[in-house]
């Protein structure tokens, strides 16, 4: 499952102003959202071998201005001004090159049901743009190291998505509109699995519905991240 690779605009792409403004954008947006508070982060590829990320404040403060930290993906130390929880993103883009940029937030209902045991499926056709199951990382230790960061990535595998028990979520895009978006989606996701499974037993859309869903989402994806953009 890669649907998350794919789409216009790769990070990697964009001049270096732009990049900083899209960043601010994420933030914002996620704060907006709720889905941060005064924690959080988003990084985008800047090339093959470095990351743009945003800085250890509360991201809906951010501006094109704010002091972003380039990450080189070869570092043996975190440069300054990076969020320790910089590894989260090195190890991702260390293993997974096709990914623009990777998101780091805290959607309540999502980390509620990994705290219980719940699994997060695809209900509605969005919550096909995740995979079958939400991987749920079963280590609720902060992520501030490389080994920790590696074993985050491994787990992540090839999905676009990623719950840490007690510790918030992790996604990845073609660029951070995309992921702050599958964001989005991971908790609207986890809102409806959590409701179906009060109300019943829960029936994920067929293999065949989730492939249609996904051969959409680079489409779709981008109309959220227009939405969020808008309401930020």
């Amino acid at each position: 499952m890669r649907t998350a690779e794919a789409g216009p605009s790769p990070a990697e792409h964009l001049p270096g102003e732009r990049l900083r403004t899209e960043l601010a954008l994420a933030g914002r947006a996620l704060a907006a959202a709720g889905l941060v508070t005064a924690f959080g982060h988003v990084s985008a590829r800047t090339g093959d071998d470095r990351l743009l990320m945003t800085p250890p404040v509360p991201l809906g403060t951010l501006t094109a201005a704010s002091p972003y930290a380039e990450l080189p993906l070869d570092a043996a130390d975190l440069p300054g001004g990076a969020p320790r929880e910089a590894w989260i993103h090195v190890e991702i883009a260390r293993v997974r090159p096709g990914i623009g940029a990777i998101c780091r937030a805290q959607p309540p209902t999502a980390t509620a049901l990994a705290a219980a045991g719940v699994p997060i499926r695809p209900l509605h056709g969005q919550g096909a743009f995740l995979g079958p199951e939400v991987p749920v990382l079963d280590d609720a230790v902060l992520v501030r190291d490389r080994a920790r960061g590696r074993a985050l990535a491994d787990r992540l595998g090839d999905s676009p998505a990623l719950v840490m028990r007690g510790n918030g979520a992790v996604t990845v895009g073609a660029n951070a509109g995309e992921a702050v978006a599958l964001m989005w989606v991971l908790e609207a996701a986890a809102r409806m699995n959590a409701t179906a499974a009060a109300a019943g037993t829960p029936v994920p859309l067929t293999p065949a519905e989730q492939q249609a869903w996904r051969a959409v989402a680079p489409e779709l994806l981008a109309r959220i991240w227009s939405h969020l953009r808008e309401s930020s």
